[in-house]
């Protein structure tokens, strides 16, 4: 075994620690406890692939995908977390200067917690639609604007909010005690209930123009899709996680329950339904090993790849989601338990990072123009 699968067990094993039987509570109450999330960040987890200069542990995306596949089959709010903290240190990584990196990075892998700020009430899927500004003045840089459904805002230290800088785009680091930032909690969110979901108002915030990543000037589109390329590939993975929850769920229960005299594993039906989940499982995680590998090569096909490893997951995961909750009856439809948790969670992966439909679009784009 490598260090670094050593290294991910090893993380894998802390977390499970922290979070034991507890995920469930979690989730009714729509909230992770702060101790938890400081544990975890400063522990390097939620962003694992930060180097080890800036205090991360310096994971392939392969190795921080199988990681975040342990923590999602835990919690799907913890995983959640996980995706926010670790785009927001890649857009750092990518976008900012040597200094930023330098100053921004540690306090990352340090326990401080970060949220990524893109869409807003008429800029979900169509990205190009964002109206936030930023505009300069003088020594610092002025953000106007509104911003929905943004994951850990709740909990958020930092926000790296993209938004328009004249004529072109930009990504700012703003600091939630900036005088003008307000933050909102999504009252009941659908699934990821603890994930923090907070709808998030800028009124003239003025940070310092150094806070600007790489400065300004920036393609929007280039902006947004080096950010969204990692959260793809994070949801994926985290949709592997959910499968495996829901194929321990469905196992134990078919095998621990018994009608007609046999346990409900070995009626047909039943024995169909937990091989359709075994399949997905795998193929869901092929998709997603596929998609790491790229990025982790820097291959041509890596945006290609990280939008179907993440409708192919997403997909799978709400489907298996619904079987589990089927094999499960009265006993998956429990608010709180794993099979409950992953049909509502698994429903907003289908959203998040590009509906089923935008990555569908997207595939097929693809398609004619490679196989036409």
């Amino acid at each position: 075994m490598s260090d670094a699968a050593d290294l991910t067990d090893d993380l894998s094993r802390a977390v499970a620690g922290l979070v034991g039987d507890q995920a469930g509570a979690w989730d009714r109450a729509g909230l992770l406890p702060d101790d938890l999330l400081r544990k975890c960040g400063a522990s390097g987890v939620l962003c694992a692939e930060v180097p080890r200069e800036y205090g991360g542990h310096g994971l392939s995306s392969a190795d921080n995908g199988e990681l975040t596949a342990r923590v999602g089959s835990l919690c799907s709010s913890l995983r959640s977390v996980m995706t926010s903290q670790g785009m927001a240190a890649w857009s750092i990584q990518r976008l900012g200067t040597a200094s930023q990196r330098g100053a921004l990075l540690p306090r990352l892998t340090g326990g401080e917690l970060a949220a990524v700020a893109f869409s807003e009430p008429e800029a979900g899927s169509d990205l190009n639609a964002i109206t936030t500004t930023i505009r300069a003045e003088g020594e610092h840089v002025v953000v106007d604007g509104r911003k929905k459904w943004i994951t850990v805002g709740r909990y958020a230290d930092l926000f790296v909010v993209f938004g328009r800088y004249g004529d072109s785009a930009a990504a700012v680091v703003v600091p939630r005690d900036t005088p003008g930032v307000h933050v909102e909690p999504v009252a009941d969110p659908l699934g990821c209930r603890a994930a923090g979901h907070a709808d998030i108002e800028f009124r003239s915030v003025r940070v310092p123009a150094g806070q600007v990543l790489g400065g300004p000037g920036q393609s929007l589109p280039m902006l947004v899709t080096a950010a969204l390329t990692y959260g793809r590939i994070s949801v994926a993975w985290g949709c592997v996680g959910i499968l495996r929850a829901c194929l321990g769920a469905a196992a134990r229960h078919t095998t621990s329950r018994s009608q007609f005299g046999q346990k409900l594993a070995e009626h047909q039906l039943v024995a169909g339904h937990l091989a359709d989940l075994v399949v997905a499982e795998q193929v869901a995680a092929q998709a997603c090993a596929e998609a790491s590998r790229a990025r982790d090569e820097g291959a041509p096909g890596m945006f290609v790849k990280s939008v179907a490893a993440k409708h192919i997951g997403a997909t799978h995961a709400a489907r298996a989601a619904a079987t589990t909750v089927q094999l499960l009856a009265s006993a998956g439809a429990e608010d709180g338990t794993v099979a409950a948790r992953a049909y509502r969670d698994a429903k907003l992966m289908e959203i998040i990072e590009g509906t089923n439909e935008i990555c569908q679009l997207i595939l097929a784009d693809h398609a004619v123009a490679e196989w036409a």
